[in-house]
């Protein structure tokens, strides 16, 4: 039994090992080939470790591009969106989750429906609002778009309704408001929530690449994501130095998760315990 034991130990640190590889290789990989002259980053069958490191390679794209400006408007995007998701969504879900009006769970089914619904669908209707509003070429235009979530309202609403609705009953006879009950009730138990949607956003939002190159022109507009596609030469590509922006576009969200990963574990386990 012990033997089976930890040959059953043994096959389940190889599955582990393999998905760290699988996981952390791509990053390796674009690192080592940041480093690389561009006749070893075409080179079949490829190299792995270079003959000699070509650091100039990250001053020749920062030379390049506006990194400067390219982390601000990424930046400056993703924490609207934040706030902007945080605030509407939790409202939504609020609503579905603890009121009672005509129609809500028809209307919750009809904004589920959505989740169906490939986001492609809406790219040329969103457009065609931010030509509409003059918003073309502006931060707005990446920012309105993505302010509500119907996932973020799904989400927010399962653990709300797993919170006990006795706490509702206790703070109305103590004469809060609906609005009270939100502010200083749900949300503060819905932290973990909260967190988990916050990571979700921000990563989806900074890797957004089709929505920035189609509704802006400029590359001062635009967000690093979109702002790595300008190196992709119309007949040459520079593949080192395509993967040097990438580590620069990549560093700040490693060490965001360096910082806060525990955050960011226990607001996703607790996803699995209460959702």
């Amino acid at each position: 039994m012990e033997t089976l034991n930890k040959k059953g130990n043994t096959w389940i640190y190889i599955i582990l090992i393999l998905a760290v590889i699988a996981t952390v290789g791509p990053f390796i990989w674009m690192f080592l080939t940041s480093i690389k002259t561009y006749e070893e980053a075409i080179m079949i069958p490829p190299i792995i470790f270079p003959d000699t490191l070509r650091w100039e390679n990250y001053q020749i794209v920062l030379e390049k591009f506006p990194f400067g400006r390219l982390y601000i408007n990424t930046f400056t995007v993703v924490i609207a969106v934040i706030v902007g998701q945080l605030f509407i969504s939790s409202m939504a879900a609020f609503a579905f989750a603890r009121l009672d009006f005509p129609g809500k769970n028809v209307i919750f089914v009809g904004i589920l429906a959505l989740l169906m619904i490939p986001g492609q669908i809406f790219l040329i209707p969103h457009y065609n609002i931010m030509v509409g509003l003059g918003l073309t070429n502006t931060l707005f235009a990446l920012m309105l778009p993505s302010l509500f979530s119907v996932f973020g309202v799904f989400l927010l609403r399962q653990f709300f309704m797993s919170i006990p609705k006795d706490l509702d009953e206790a703070a109305k006879i103590d004469g809060c408001s609906y609005f009270s009950i939100f502010a200083k009730i749900i949300l503060p138990l819905a932290k973990p929530s909260l967190v988990s949607l916050s990571i979700l956003t921000a990563l989806a939002t900074w890797k957004s690449l089709m929505w920035p190159i189609i509704v802006n022109r400029s590359i001062d507009k635009m967000t690093l994501s979109a702002g790595l596609a300008f190196l992709i030469g119309e007949h040459t590509t520079y593949y080192e130095q395509v993967m040097a922006g990438g580590v620069i576009a990549v560093l700040p969200m490693i060490i965001i998760f360096i910082i806060f990963q525990n955050q960011i574990v226990e607001g996703i386990a607790s996803q699995g315990i209460k959702g």
